[in-house]
């Protein structure tokens, strides 16, 4: 991506996390969203000559927190976490809130409240380019365990992401999309999305290729969560979802 873009590179962590890096080549900006390992990070950084300036964190989980400090120490960034949860991320410099913006260069984000994963769970947004940053709330075909919310809370977080505009980027912090498809198909055996994008899942995961992004579209489409008519099926989904050995 060029011109008033922002470059997204997608950096592996973890067993099967995904941390982001936003670099914006007009302002030479560069930001990170839930850095849970700072060395592959540094690493990415530093090949690219990209000076770290902020850390967004979309929730409290370590595997999305445990980086802001040596990305602070190495490059003095500045870390944003969701207000809520604060106090929970002691490396935090600034707190967000519902409708608050975070920029990178000219480029704005509002900050969506979408608690469930965890009590304070912030998504990013950005209208231009169209990209939408979720953590642990909704992932490519599936959504985040309950450990904090509600099915209420996760029902209603989903569905207000369904209103973007549909070719709205999506960058979930996890590769879990083979076993969300997998469930998804049972869930929704009649649905040939589905069953075409699980093909398209096995071939890319056993090609080693990442499934993020995703887009609202294809949520819409193929996802169980995402297409739960009501906080009750979508409850009685996530239940299954815990349970499933598919």
């Amino acid at each position: 991506m060029g011109g008033g873009e922002i470059e997204v590179v997608v950096v592996p962590a973890l067993s099967d996390n995904y941390i982001f890096l936003l670099h914006d080549a007009v302002s030479g900006e560069t930001v990170v969203i839930d850095p849970g390992d700072a060395a592959p990070v540094l690493a990415e950084a530093d090949a690219r000559g990209w000076h770290i300036g902020q850390v967004w964190n979309t929730h409290w989980h370590p595997d999305h927190t445990a980086g802001n400090a040596a990305i602070k120490e190495a490059h003095g960034a500045t870390v944003t976490a969701p207000a809520a949860e604060a106090a929970k991320i002691p490396t935090a410099d600034h707190s967000v809130a519902e409708g608050d913006r975070v920029a990178i260069g000219a480029h704005e984000a509002v900050v969506m409240e979408t608690p469930a994963h965890t009590a304070g769970h912030v998504s990013f947004h950005f209208a231009d380019p169209a990209m939408l940053f979720c953590g642990d709330t909704m992932f490519a075909m599936g959504c985040g365990r309950l450990f904090e919310g509600t099915p209420e809370q996760m029902h209603a977080a989903l569905q207000r992401f369904a209103l973007l505009p549909q070719d709205t980027r999506v960058f979930c912090a996890h590769e879990y999309t083979l076993s969300n498809a997998r469930y998804a198909r049972a869930a929704e055996p009649d649905n040939a999305a589905i069953a075409e994008r699980l093909r398209e899942v096995e071939a890319a995961r056993a090609a080693g290729t990442p499934t993020v992004p995703t887009t609202i579209a294809l949520e819409r489409a193929t996802n169980p969560f995402v297409r739960a008519a009501s906080a009750g099926e979508l409850a009685e989904r996530r239940a299954a979802k815990d349970n499933f050995a598919g």
